[in-house]
């Protein structure tokens, strides 16, 4: 394991300054240190670059520390900096925020009673009064239920799964023999893991990055054995009880005004070439498909939006974005039009034979002036400002809740100026050749000037967004288990994977408690069956409400 080295800042200049110092006289404490670490930065250096898959921005985040892409914190950004429409956009956030913060009521900053939605309230009877009795302060009032109770939050640490033993009494005959056992209580039935403890499993597992084996060991601690390949039947089970859902997700993904895609590397066993640099992670298993044509394997993630809904999907195996996002457009209704995808500029990204509106990712083409603000500064902070004005005019559009055209109409009277003089800007730098062919800056520059179409949709069509951001939030799930768990054994267990997580995430996107949701869907998997899209995230509470089902969380 690494140890965590302290930061030491030194340049050159100070390193010969030691050494010319340890001619002369034997090295103080100070000295020896700061030459240690110098050697110990050297070695370890050394050993990075040994690595082949070590890269050039690895070895910057090592030496210089991760970079942060907040305009403020690449700049230090200094007020003098700022143009007077810089000043009106963030006189109107300012106002915005202002509103908004004095609509809240101060507090102490904790989380209070309402912040538990899930916790069990039971109601506490006072000891001594009831509502009625006179006062025994006064003698003379009588005292009334309060509109607000008083409210304790007391949390307690528990097994993730619990487990209750009932011991049932059994009473026998001593003539004939007869046993007689006393009933289950109700709502017990004679399975021995309920629909919570899967939607349990699942979330852990697939919402949280938890792998079976890490919760297997915790389980166990707790005194409440749960094997992995437990784990794994019952997830297994349930997906396929569930699959109904995730199908009608899927369809109504298909039918988004706005398509977001991106997708990240993964592994699955049994697809995995027999190469050397993974043949000693696949060797052990003996049910590897034979090689197919593509040896890469990734993760699609596809986030559709539409009528402020929001559809998260995940697709695992050798189809790369643009592939999952053909097979989903060709579950959409042919009267509707063509949807806007929004992606970076991969080719790989796009659908084959089918009509979209390509928008690109502007947050890829400003990352790549983040990583030459250290060389360019001035260039890279005529970029990085302008580009912070059209966020900031975008996020004025969101706190005001305005509609697609409305906040067209906004982008088009603020940002669509900067944007033409930015394009104005980067004509210039290659024409006149203020920047060298070969420089950091001209490939940003080109980048940005090649995809500027695509990257300025938003001033052209109602809804089209800015980035990709939020599909590159989707995809931290994929990567979060890619992290903990390493890989999927078969290309099964990788679509049981993608069904969990495309629930799961969706119900973040609705503000929905996935672990409800999951069980709910179990519980009435029959219904789910027969009618799937009346059993979403969004309109699940509506159907158990109208066909007299009682939330399992209430029982």
């Amino acid at each position: 394991m690494n140890r965590a080295r302290e930061r030491v800042e030194l340049n050159m200049e100070e390193l010969e300054r030691l050494l010319e110092r340890a001619k002369k006289t034997p090295l103080n404490e100070p000295d020896y240190q700061t030459l240690k670490a110098a050697v110990e930065t050297l070695g370890y250096l050394t050993r990075l670059l040994e690595d082949r898959k070590t890269t050039i921005e690895r070895l910057r985040q090592i030496l210089f520390g991760a970079s942060t892409e907040k305009t403020r914190n690449v700049l230090k950004s200094d007020p003098t900096h700022k143009t007077e429409d810089q000043k009106k956009t963030d006189t109107s956030l300012i106002e915005l925020g202002r509103e908004k913060s004095e609509k809240k009521t101060k507090g102490h900053g904790r989380n209070g009673a309402e912040a538990y939605p899930g916790a069990t309230k039971i109601e506490v009877r006072h000891n001594s009064l009831k509502s009625g009795d006179r006062c025994p302060e006064c003698r003379k009032g009588k005292v009334y239920n309060s509109t607000q109770p008083g409210l304790l939050v007391r949390i307690v640490g528990q097994a993730p799964l619990a487990a209750t033993v009932y011991q049932l009494e059994k009473l026998r005959c001593n003539l004939c023999g007869e046993v007689f056992t006393a009933d289950a209580p109700d709502g017990v039935g004679p399975e021995k893991y309920d629909a919570s403890s899967g939607s349990m499993i699942a979330l852990l597992k697939y919402g949280s990055g938890l792998p079976f084996y890490r919760l297997e060991g915790l389980q166990g601690n707790l005194g409440i054995p749960l094997p992995a390949s437990t784990q794994w039947g019952i997830v297994l089970a349930v997906a396929a009880e569930i699959k109904a859902a995730y199908e009608e997700l899927i369809r109504q993904a298909a039918q988004g005004e706005v398509l977001h895609n991106d997708d990240t590397a993964m592994r699955i066993l049994a697809l995995m070439r027999q190469s050397p640099e993974n043949a000693e992670l696949a060797e052990e298993f003996d049910d590897s498909e034979p090689a197919q044509e593509r040896s890469g394997i990734f993760t699609s993630g596809i986030v559709s939006t539409r009528e402020g809904r929001k559809i998260a999907l995940f697709f695992t195996g050798h189809k790369h974005a643009g592939e999952n996002l053909t097979d989903l457009l060709k579950k959409r209704a042919k009267e509707l039009g063509p949807p806007i995808q929004m992606c970076d500029a991969l080719s790989r990204n796009l659908p084959k034979d089918l009509e979209v509106i390509v928008a690109n990712c502007l947050a890829h083409g400003r990352r790549k002036f983040i990583d030459q603000v250290r060389n360019f500064p001035e260039s890279c902070r005529y970029v990085l400002e302008t580009l912070r004005e059209v966020y900031q005019t975008d996020a004025l559009a969101k706190e005001k809740g305005m509609s697609p055209d409305e906040r067209l109409a906004l982008h088009q009277a603020q940002s669509a100026p900067l944007m033409a003089e930015f394009e104005k800007w980067m004509n210039e730098q290659i024409e006149e050749r203020k920047v060298e062919p070969n420089s950091g800056l001209c490939k940003s520059i080109s980048y940005m000037n090649h995809h500027f179409h695509k990257l300025t949709l938003f001033l052209r069509v109602p809804g089209a967004p800015l980035d990709n951001n939020i599909c590159e939030r989707a995809l931290k799930k994929a990567i979060l288990h890619r992290k903990n768990a390493l890989f999927y054994k078969t290309q099964n267990g990788a679509h049981v994977g993608d069904l969990f997580m495309s629930l799961i995430h969706t119900c973040q996107l609705a503000g929905i408690s996935a672990f409800d949701y999951l069980t709910e869907l179990q519980i009435h998997a029959a219904e789910l069956s027969r009618n799937p899209q009346e059993w979403m995230p969004w309109n699940y509470r509506d159907t158990l409400q109208r066909q007299n089902f009682a939330p399992s969380s209430d029982i």
